[in-house]
């Protein structure tokens, strides 16, 4: 058996697929407030969310993907202040904000709203340690 390489991996790309990619990226550059760290020219942006997470918009038309009606991906980003991201969310007007809501179960603060194609963002904040 072929051993796994070695060495750690060196970034990692959640790509999402869009009919309008320079509105996606205004959104997550201008709303999200992710920096442009790759970019591929009309084929795809590359947005760092975090140290180590990105999220890549690809633009359908030369993606490996294609746009769906359905969307069966939620992109979550972990913060330290739910309730501060909750009243910026509201004051960017987002589309579907969702109330702030608690998950006991799973330790989570967080709410869902959707970007301009229709992909979930969840923004969560742990409520307790481990969580």
């Amino acid at each position: 058996m072929t051993p796994r390489p070695e060495g750690p991996n060196v970034l990692a790309i959640t790509f999402l697929y869009y009919k309008d990619l320079a509105r996606a990226e205004a959104f997550y550059r201008d709303v999200m407030g992710f920096p442009l760290v790759i970019d591929q020219g009309g084929l795809a942006k590359i947005m760092k969310i975090c140290d180590g997470a990105h999220v890549g918009l690809v633009d359908e038309a030369h993606g490996m993907h294609k746009w769906a009606e359905t969307r069966p991906v939620q992109l979550c980003i972990r913060v330290p202040d739910v309730d501060a991201w909750y009243d910026y969310a509201q004051a960017q007007g987002v589309a579907n904000l969702s109330r702030l809501f608690v998950n006991d179960a799973i330790g989570i603060r967080a709410f869902v709203f959707d970007d301009p194609e229709g992909y979930q963002l969840e923004i969560q904040e742990a409520t307790r340690p481990g969580a």
